[in-house]
């Protein structure tokens, strides 16, 4: 197993039944498998595992991508204090919630588009120091 690049944002997604949910998941998958963020386990967070929630609270930019308005994701991170640094409700994006089917996989290209083009402008704004004071 690889070991995670600590400089790399964590991304948790919603992982439930519905379609959304699991576009949810596929992006935050995607984000992980190319090396944009790491994915970690929102489960876990939910269900106290102290080296999960030692990952959460590590500094590190946290992205949160939740298929729709329960927002299950961030709660689960709320429950400890964990805000996230960027928060992407799907539904907001078109994405609708189906239950008993798949996620449109054109939907999931755009949504993963857009989300990973917001990561890489945190990833800059993160990345450029602060002005230094002028000296006399």
């Amino acid at each position: 197993m690889a070991r995670a690049d600590p400089h790399l944002p964590i991304v948790y997604a919603c992982s439930g039944c519905s379609s959304a949910a699991q576009l949810a998941n596929h992006v935050a998958v995607r984000l992980d498998r190319m090396g944009t963020a790491e994915m970690s386990c929102i489960a876990g967070i939910g269900g106290d595992v102290p080296s999960l929630l030692k990952t959460a609270r590590s500094g590190r930019p946290i992205v949160v991508l939740d298929g729709c308005p329960l927002e299950c994701a961030r709660h689960c991170l709320g429950r400890h204090g964990i805000e996230p640094t960027q928060h992407h409700q799907l539904n907001v994006y078109g994405v609708r919630k189906r239950l008993h089917q798949d996620f449109d996989p054109d939907q999931a290209e755009a949504v993963l588009f857009r989300v990973r083009n917001d990561l890489q402008r945190l990833l800059q704004d993160t990345a450029t120091p602060p002005d230094e004071p002028s000296t006399p």
